[in-house]
Parts: C-alpha cells; sequence; structure tokens
C-alpha cells in the first residue's frame, strides 16, 4: 500500500503557519507544459473544495469570470499550457508492483470553471520524475527507472521510462520548444485509440462534412478534428499569435468543432453529452490543428488549437492522434503528409515526424492495417467523391514520444483567501481525524 506521508520529502504536508494554512505543491515542467503536481491524499475528497483549492493556488476567479485576469495571485501563468494541475498517487498494478495514478485539472486563467475531460500528455512526462523525488517510488533495475501512469480523466496507460547516470541524476535530452538539456522521460502510451469517444474514429467515417469543411475526426489519446490549412486560407506554417490575431478564422473554427464534437458525441465526465453551448466555452475538447504538406524535411505541418487558443508548439497527446491520423488512408492528414507508408499487416513502428511552431516532434505508431469496414460515403447530402468512409482497419498498439522534464519549485502554498469549508477539511487532514482522498 502507499505511504500515508511522503517519505523522500516529510515536510511537504499540509500545515498550519502563521495562522493560516499552507498547501504543499511542486511546480513542474513536462515537456512544453507547466504545471503543478498535488499528492492526492493531501487533497479533499469534496469535488468543490477541490475546484476553491485550485482556484487559489493557481490565482484563477473565486467564482464567475473575471476578463483579463492576469493570475498574478497565483502560479498560472495565462496560457493553456501552463494552467495545468495534476493530482497523483500511486496504486497497486495488480501484479506485485505500483503504478502512477493521476487526474488532470485544465484550468482557464479567466473563469472559475474548471475541466476535468482530457490528459496532457507533455505535463504528464513529470510524474514520474515527480514520484522520485518525493520518494514515493524507487527505480527496481539499475540506471533505469520504469513505471506505468494510468490517466483517470482517460482511462489511457502509458509505460515511462527514466535513465539515471551517475550518482542517480537523470540522463538529459533536449526536445523543441524547451531551451536546453533536462531529465529525459520516454512515454509510451498503450492501447491509446478511442480514449474518449471508444471509438478511432468516432463518427465511424474517415472523413465528414463539418460546418461545410471536409475534416477528419480521430480519437488517439485525445479527441481532435484535423483539417486541411488550404480550406481556410491557410498554409499550417503561420505563427500562432497570427492565428489568434484572426477573429474571422477563429469564429469559424468555433462552428467547426462545435459541431464535430456533437457529431463524435463528446461527453462530460459524468456521462452526460456535451451541449453545443458547452463545446463552444470548452478548453480541452475536441482539440483541433489545420495541416498542411511539410516545408522543413518533416511528413506533415501542423497548427495545433486547444481549442481556444493556438498552441505554441504541438501537445504530445495531440501528436500521438496526428500521426495515427495520417496513416489512415482516406483521412484528410493523410492526404496532406508525405513519404509515410502505410503499416502492413503486421504491428510495426512507424516514425511520423511532425513540423510545428518550435520545431519538429517525433512520434513513433505501433500499428498495423486489419481488415476495414467501409460504410456508406454520404455524409448528409454531401458525397465526398470516392474517398475511403468507414471504420478503418488500423490498429494502434501503442503510440510513444520523448519529453524531458524538470522541477521548477517544491514548497508551500499560504492559502491567505480559504473558505471556512475549506479551512476546516484542510484542519482534518493535518489533524488525521478524517481518512485522505486516496
Amino acid at each position: 500500500m502507499p505511504p500515508d506521508r511522503l517519505p523522500g520529502l516529510p515536510e511537504l504536508a499540509p500545515r498550519w503557519r502563521g495562522g493560516i494554512i499552507e498547501f504543499p505543491v511542486h511546480h513542474m515542467r513536462g515537456g512544453t507544459s507547466t504545471g503543478l503536481v498535488l499528492w492526492e491524499r493531501h487533497v479533499p475528497a469534496d469535488r468543490a473544495l477541490r475546484e476553491e483549492l485550485l482556484r487559489h493556488l493557481m490565482g484563477l476567479p473565486l467564482e464567475g469570470e473575471r476578463r483579463g485576469n492576469k493570475q498574478i495571485s497565483g502560479l498560472g501563468r495565462g496560457v493553456p499550457t501552463s494552467n495545468k494541475v495534476f493530482f497523483a498517487d500511486m496504486e497497486s498494478d495488480g501484479a506485485g508492483g505500483v503504478r502512477l495514478v493521476s487526474t488532470l485539472a485544465q484550468l482557464a486563467a479567466e473563469t472559475a470553471a474548471i475541466d476535468w475531460n482530457v490528459n496532457c500528455g507533455n505535463l504528464s512526462a513529470a510524474l514520474p520524475l515527480w514520484a522520485l523525488d518525493t520518494g514515493l517510488a524507487e527505480m527496481h533495475a539499475p540506471g533505469v527507472f520504469e513505471i506505468e501512469i494510468r490517466n483517470t480523466n482517460t482511462g489511457v496507460l502509458a509505460g515511462s521510462r527514466m535513465r539515471l547516470g551517475v550518482h542517480g541524476a537523470a540522463v538529459a535530452a533536449e526536445i523543441p520548444g524547451v531551451d536546453g538539456a533536462f531529465p529525459a522521460v520516454d512515454l509510451f502510451l498503450h492501447a491509446p485509440a478511442g480514449a474518449k469517444t471508444g471509438r478511432l474514429l468516432p463518427t465511424g467515417r474517415v472523413r465528414d462534412l463539418v460546418a461545410g469543411h471536409e475534416a477528419s475526426c480521430v480519437d488517439v489519446a485525445v479527441p481532435m478534428v484535423i483539417l486541411r490549412a488550404s480550406d481556410f486560407g491557410k498554409t499550417a506554417t503561420e505563427a500562432p499569435a497570427a492565428l489568434d490575431a484572426d477573429a474571422a478564422f477563429k469564429a469559424v473554427l468555433r462552428e467547426v468543432w462545435v459541431e464535430a464534437g456533437l457529431l463524435m458525441g463528446l461527453a462530460n465526465r459524468d456521462g452526460s453529452k456535451m451541449t453545443a453551448a458547452q463545446l463552444g466555452r470548452s478548453e480541452t475538447v475536441p482539440k483541433v490543428c489545420i495541416v498542411g504538406p511539410p516545408r522543413g524535411g518533416g511528413h506533415i505541418s501542423v497548427r495545433y488549437f486547444t481549442p481556444q487558443s493556438a498552441h505554441g508548439s504541438m501537445a504530445v497527446t495531440g501528436g500521438c492522434c496526428l500521426a495515427a491520423a495520417a496513416l489512415i488512408e482516406g483521412s484528410i492528414a493523410h492526404e496532406q503528409a508525405r513519404g509515410l507508408a502505410l503499416p502492413g499487416a503486421a504491428f510495426a513502428e512507424t516514425g511520423v515526424d511532425i513540423e510545428n511552431p518550435a520545431g519538429v516532434l517525433a512520434a513513433t505508431v505501433d500499428a498495423r492495417i486489419g481488415d476495414a469496414r467501409v460504410g456508406d460515403a454520404r455524409v448528409g447530402d454531401a458525397r465526398l467523391g470516392d474517398v475511403r468512409i468507414g471504420e478503418t482497419g488500423l490498429e494502434v498498439r501503442k503510440a510513444a514520444y520523448q519529453r524531458s522534464a524538470q522541477i521548477l519549485l517544491r514548497g508551500q502554498v499560504p492559502l491567505y483567501r480559504a473558505s471556512p469549508a475549506l479551512v476546516t477539511a484542510m484542519e482534518q487532514i493535518i489533524d488525521g481525524t478524517v481518512e485522505l482522498a486516496a
């Protein structure tokens, strides 16, 4: 069973100091995302109280919306890629060992609302380093630390690997979008197809006509809408800021992702179907990308949206989804990609290099082509030529990528404005008078 207190860093526990509750955090970077990793056992079990806690820690409005909020009272940094919090703990892996279990909260600077619908492949890279730093996990093989990560938002099970050198220091790597070499983390997503919707192709078709635009809706690690950049007068090489500044383009993009989300049947965490209004406000699903032919030696060029904002690089879960989509014959991604061979009948790894604003994301897809079940090509009253539409025969066994991670800060955050209910809940955790949230 996991220990009751962090064995390696016992001082990192909630505490009273100067008449104020202080909460322990690891402020971390994983890939090109930053955020907090919190030990699940230190957090109130009540959803409303843990959401209040997140608003204090990250500097969000305590209720409603506050336009122009800069998060200066918390650790958030305004952009979606730096507004993430993982709740993490250890659990039995059923084979005598342990694995990490994680739950992601995706935040937005201007609203108190918190999205619990998706995972983050970038910040996930911080979790193995967190487990080692806290002492909740330890190496079992000389020079190599391997641990599985189960994400509760999506159900995706990932494998992780770090290589440790002299005196236990992690072997470092450089990745696009991060200046310098930091501890390298290899991540492997197992059976990632249908993570959110249960289907590789949530609509049952390789292409759909969505709000007047051809789109491929694919779910590998995250549900994503893939669009041809040229259909919007774009090249998929634009600066993210320029895309965000194009109000007309963003308005059309919102129409597309809302309609696509309805077609895919995207659901809230409680299982209820997302409405058009919820999809229009969503900070997490569906992801959206516009793609075009490569310009710099990769296989495909992309500009990725979260969906509200253009991403400064390429989220790795989205990258794995796009890489798999590029191996689906007839998809928008496959049409725009160059130099990729389709998988054969046996499982094999295919590398897909994705050009993005920060450089090239190298993803690897372990897949094979089975029997395709082809359906009717009709979408509404439109017919998409002779494009193969239907349930693809692509089987994705795993998708892999390399990230780097670092600890930015470990310490305590005073909760100056905690409500009486949150103070009471934290007091009970500090005193050990209630069962912790594990």
